[in-house]
């Protein structure tokens, strides 16, 4: 089944420094009906702009996290037994389309590839749903949204959206923010002083030079306010620094190592 929350309207927006217009972009896609995919690495910020634009909008979210069983089936709905009866129950994807609701579907390639057949419908002036199972074709309420993220960096040549896919929606690019945005972020988030949050960003940004040699994938912002976030409650920085910076990038010891020398050529 598919990993859901559901955050209701009324909720307050939760934090978002925006980077550039993306939120003014998102805004003027709801008004107008169209679909957006967000691109970016992770843990630089998709889930946490989709949350905060579904509060800022006013609208129930559905977030729905992909991974490779995600069925159609998952996100639609499906016959199920209750109290000796068949009756059918509504998906997450159906529940926004019929509610108004926005969908956000987390790295949506890693789905199943039936998925993006299902999605469709509901990309282009149709706007609406089909279940083939219930003979029902549901058009979408006022207010519903359909957004999906993705990492291009790190998907294979099997895990990529195909053109005719990428194409029904609007895209926006996303990346790690700039070193004292960043800092920024991290202060408000963990509570950390301005200088020690500024030490941790530069080590993140030096760890995500890294990206393609020693490691696959850079440290993300999400990590570094884990990091801050430990060092607040207690923790020594430099075990606060390996457990929320260093352990989680790579299971191999002598890239671990390697890694922990720059900590301390940052850190002194």
């Amino acid at each position: 089944m598919a990993a859901l929350n559901k955050k209701g309207e009324g909720a307050s927006a939760p934090f978002y420094s925006p980077v550039a217009d993306e939120c003014e972009l998102f805004e003027t896609a709801f008004n107008n009906d169209l679909p957006m995919l967000l691109k970016g690495p992770t843990g630089c910020g998709k889930t946490r702009f989709v949350a905060h634009m579904a509060a800022r909008l006013g609208r129930p979210l559905y977030t729905v996290a992909c991974h490779d069983d995600l069925s159609a089936s998952d996100l639609v709905g499906r016959f199920l037994l209750k109290g000796g009866e068949t009756v059918w129950v509504d998906g997450p994807l159906t529940r926004a389309v019929r509610e108004g609701a926005i969908c956000y579907l987390d790295e949506v390639v890693e789905a199943r590839k039936d998925v993006t057949v299902v999605l469709h419908p509901l990309t282009d002036d149709r706007r609406i749903l089909p279940l083939d199972k219930t003979g029902e074709e549901i058009e979408a309420a006022p207010g519903f949204m359909l957004v999906a993220s993705y990492n291009p960096g790190y998907q294979n040549i099997l895990k990529t959206l195909k053109p005719s896919t990428r194409q029904r929606f609007l895209s926006i690019e996303f990346d790690f923010p700039a070193q004292d945005r960043e800092v920024d972020i991290v202060t408000r988030e963990s509570g950390l002083d301005a200088s020690r949050a500024t030490s941790l960003v530069r080590l993140a940004h030096k760890l995500r030079g890294l990206k393609g040699q020693d490691l696959e994938e850079g440290v993300s912002t999400r990590l570094v306010i884990y990091c801050a976030t430990l060092i607040m409650a207690g923790v020594p920085v430099e075990r606060a620094i390996l457990t929320a910076m260093i352990e989680p990038l790579s299971d191999d010891e002598d890239v671990k190592v390697g890694l922990m020398d720059l900590v301390t050529a940052v850190f002194g």
